[in-house]
């Protein structure tokens, strides 16, 4: 593949530095937020655990995240991503080590919901990245940063156990666990060290108020409110989850606490939207520093159903696999299920170079009908179908799902340089949304209907990316002393 000069083997340069500095923190975030998963068996024993409560605790695992990504998008777009990157890193790494020393059920579910915090990394190196690469590089150097950063879950559930193993006795789960945290931890710092936030010389661009994206027109005021509705959605179903209707760690009485909280916490936040938005909305916004919010939206639901598909079809694939097809075992399911995650690797980094090499509309909208034909192949997979022909088919899936999450990418840090943290942030909470709203169908239909309503969700969105508009010219961006910074972003 092409790269147009991108070398990323040339350590010298500190582009490429930076970017496998970024992508490694990136790798270790999803290390340490998917430990628990090859290590449930161990740790189901070990606390005599019913399947409800492992339930819950996979709940648990993502409820954070949503949130969490919105906060660490302000703040990497307030502070810079070095010094954020390596405060989540250490202070994820305590979280992971009580995780490990959990002694009672209620601890495990405490430390596991706080790890959710972990989940919202990835927003901190696309901020990095999209400083660090020019236009023309940004969406394969973006897909590199996720595809092999995402790769870390799959990495820890290819090493953990055998780490579990080869500590020994009762408890060794415990200290591969708690290894990755001090990885984890150590590697903060050593971020902190290593990384700067821009190329020498360059200007670190800030919103000019916290708490909010600054939008550049009234109407683009109330699309913005509207679109921050669903994650409150996703945040109450995952409470209704928890209750006695679902898993029953929470009572009927806490989740409706929830419900009302979640209420206030959206009242809360549309008046510190408002407050960042009136004063330069009253006065009107220069054209040149114009920009529409409709780009964001559509970045949005197209991570919805790419990423938020990924999410729910590597939680089930294994289960999937072993129901369909008689005589597979749970590892021989797990193994077939396995390919899915693999394809990050190659995927999202292809996905990004399509679209620097071919146009950010155009190969956003291929990836994602590729994608609604994917999954309607996999709908109609049963037992009947070669199983070599299944996993061909459902590795092809995978493919356009991860391809389209790069091509996603590469395209945000090209909207509005100075909000890039926030705007991924807004992203990457919609993925975990898409996963919500996925798995929460999956509870109601059987496996084939479940695809069928992906590729559905699919199929729409990719009506809707025919509206986002070609990023071409400049982006303008204020200095600190008042002066107009204009960006390529072609």
């Amino acid at each position: 593949m092409s790269t147009d000069s991108l070398n990323i083997l040339n350590f010298k340069d500190p582009k490429i530095k930076t970017l496998h500095i970024t992508w490694f923190a990136f790798f270790l975030t999803f290390v340490v937020w998917f430990s628990h998963a090859p290590l449930m068996v161990f740790i189901k024993e070990a606390f005599d655990l019913t399947t409800p409560q492992v339930k819950a605790l996979l709940i648990l695992n993502v409820a954070l995240t949503i949130p969490a990504r919105i906060v660490i998008g302000i703040m990497v777009d307030k502070f810079g991503p070095r010094i954020i990157y390596s405060g989540l890193l250490v202070i994820s790494s305590f979280i992971c080590v009580g995780f490990a020393m959990a002694d009672s059920y209620e601890q495990l579910a405490l430390f596991r919901f706080l790890l959710g915090f972990v989940g919202a990394g990835f927003v901190i190196g696309i901020r990095m990245v999209g400083e660090w690469f020019p236009a023309k590089n940004v969406g394969i150097a973006e897909g590199i940063y996720g595809g092999w950063g995402n790769f870390g879950s799959a990495a820890g559930a290819m090493t953990l156990p055998t780490l579990a193993l080869m500590f020994g006795g009762d408890d060794g789960w415990r200290y591969a666990l708690g290894l990755t945290g001090v990885i984890a931890g150590i590697y903060g710092l050593f971020f902190y060290s290593a990384a700067r936030n821009t190329p020498k010389g360059s200007t670190y661009f800030k919103p000019n108020k916290a708490g909010g994206l600054e939008v550049t027109s009234r109407g683009d005021f109330y699309f913005y409110l509207l679109m921050n509705i669903p994650m409150y959605i996703a945040l109450a179903v995952l409470a209704w989850k928890l209750s006695p209707a679902g898993v029953s760690l929470l009572t009927t009485q806490t989740m409706y606490i929830m419900w009302i909280a979640l209420v206030a916490l959206f009242i809360f936040q549309t008046n510190a939207i408002y407050k960042v938005n009136k004063e330069h909305l009253a006065k009107g916004v220069p054209d040149l520093e114009k920009y529409k919010f409709k780009q964001v939206a559509i970045l949005d639901i197209a991570y919805f159903v790419t990423f938020g598909s990924e999410l729910a079809v590597v939680s089930m694939l294994p289960l999937y696999f072993l129901d369909t097809f008689e005589g597979l075992s749970a590892v021989q399911a797990g193994l077939l299920a396995s390919g899915f995650a693999f394809m990050n690797l190659v995927a999202r980094p292809t996905g990004g170079w399509f679209s620097d090499k071919f146009g950010r509309r155009k190969s956003l909208m291929i990836l994602i009908g590729g994608l609604a034909i994917g999954y309607s192949i996999l709908g109609n997979i049963d037992s009947t179908w070669w199983i070599p022909a299944a996993v061909i088919a459902t590795m092809c899936c995978s493919f356009f799902v991860q391809a389209g999450e790069g091509a996603v990418f590469a395209i945000v840090p090209l909207v509005k340089r100075r909000m890039t943290g926030q705007i991924a942030g807004m992203a990457g909470a919609y993925g975990n949304v898409g996963a919500v709203t996925y798995l929460t169908v999956l509870s109601f239909v059987d496996y084939s209907t479940f695809f069928y309503v992906i590729a559905a969700s699919a199929a729409i969105i990719f009506f809707f990316c025919w509206f986002i508009e070609e990023p071409k010219g400049h982006m303008a961006e204020v200095m600190p002393d008042g002066s107009v910074h204009l960006i390529d972003v072609e």
